[in-house]
């Protein structure tokens, strides 16, 4: 159990929150909308739940708040179990999706209201209020109506109120979706930099997985109910678990190869990849690992290209049988190759990752 807790990322000496065990599902279905998850978080982290879909992640989220309770397992918060302590009783502040301020209440009444229901002073709601609007940048907001704010803005007054009581932990559920690209790139940067600040632990949830490469110090990645990773961005991206995890996290190319004589792995038409290999494998490539190259080992057609300004993305099916891969090269050097052309892909072995068959 310990080395199989080692390969998915888990480490739990560090962890301050833990679902252990957690398994959930609706009454009336048979279908687990978690099936035995287990997951630590570390303290003062940017911890993030990745997935499709439907994996569960939004469960998962709901129970470390406390709006669900599991069928079977347990939440540790500095090793108390607090599967049966309600949500108002947690060190735990949510941000959902849809901000839910209250549109008849200034910013300031909507900041200071669960402050109020605390029991805080009329002094002392005000002044906690007061420094989590500056911590978001909208002290000077706080007579305003949440009608007169931009999108950008209303999340960053639902974040302030969240983040006004001084949460240990806060929950955020795909805060950004309905925010437009540009916002969204500057709320990353915004979020990330509040959390550093704070030294509050954060566990965002999003299906996007630049977004989670972007702003995560820890990524887990779900299917099904289940972990298939926990990692930090770099160790999803360039050494993935699974396939479905080398899949998922960005654009890849699975390639199938199979051991050779020489004790290394082999595409189908022969191509020596260079890594040794003694089992039938597939062997993950990432786009930017590609070169179109005149003396690369592999030939194939064109079969696509997408320009996109200083990068240019190809299709090309290779004439080995191997499959089709996708390569993102610099335009600049790419110039003059068209549909249908003849070329030939170079690539590094040291930037090749293999995968169980």
């Amino acid at each position: 159990m310990a080395i199989a807790m080692q390969l998915l990322g888990l480490d739990f000496n560090l962890s301050f929150l833990s679902a252990d065990m957690i398994s959930h599902q609706y009454a009336g279905t048979d279908v687990k909308v978690l099936n035995n998850l287990t997951l630590p978080i570390h303290e003062n982290e940017f911890f993030t739940l990745l997935g499709p879909s439907g994996c569960g992640k939004t469960t998962m989220l709901r129970v470390l708040a406390g709006f669900e309770v599991p069928t079977s397992g347990r939440v540790l918060l500095d090793g108390q179990d607090i599967v049966k302590i309600p949500p108002w009783k947690r060190p735990v502040n949510t941000v959902f999706q849809n901000y839910a301020l209250f549109p008849h209440l200034s910013i300031l009444r909507n900041v200071t209201f669960g402050l109020r229901m605390r029991g805080l002073s009329r002094a002392e709601r005000h002044k906690a209020a007061n420094e989590a609007l500056a911590l978001v940048r909208l002290e000077d907001f706080v007579n305003r109506m949440p009608s007169d704010l931009s999108g950008g803005q209303q999340q960053r007054v639902a974040l302030a109120r969240a983040l006004a009581c001084k949460p240990r932990l806060l929950l955020l559920d795909e805060p950004l979706s309905a925010l437009d690209y540009k916002l969204r790139k500057e709320m990353q940067g915004e979020l990330k930099r509040i959390q550093r600040e704070t030294g509050t632990t954060f566990v965002f949830v999003t299906h996007d997985q630049e977004e989670a490469l972007a702003m995560s110090d820890r990524i887990a990645v779900m299917r099904q109910g289940q972990l298939e990773q926990v990692g930090p961005p770099s160790d999803i991206y360039d050494r993935p678990a699974t396939s479905f995890v080398a899949g998922f996290i960005g654009d890849s190319n699975l390639l199938p190869a199979v051991p050779g004589a020489d004790g290394r792995l082999h595409l189908a038409g022969g191509v020596d990849l260079g890594v040794a290999g003694q089992q039938p494998a597939q062997v993950m490539i990432r786009p930017e690992a590609l070169k179109i190259s005149p003396d690369g080992p592999l030939s194939g057609r064109v079969a696509d290209l997408v320009y996109s300004g200083a990068a240019t993305r190809f299709s090309v099916t290779l004439e080995d049988g191997s499959g089709t891969v996708q390569i993102q090269q610099a335009s600049a050097s790419t110039s003059g190759i068209s549909v249908g052309d003849h070329v030939s892909v170079a690539f590094d072995p040291k930037q090749l990752w293999v995968l169980a068959a």
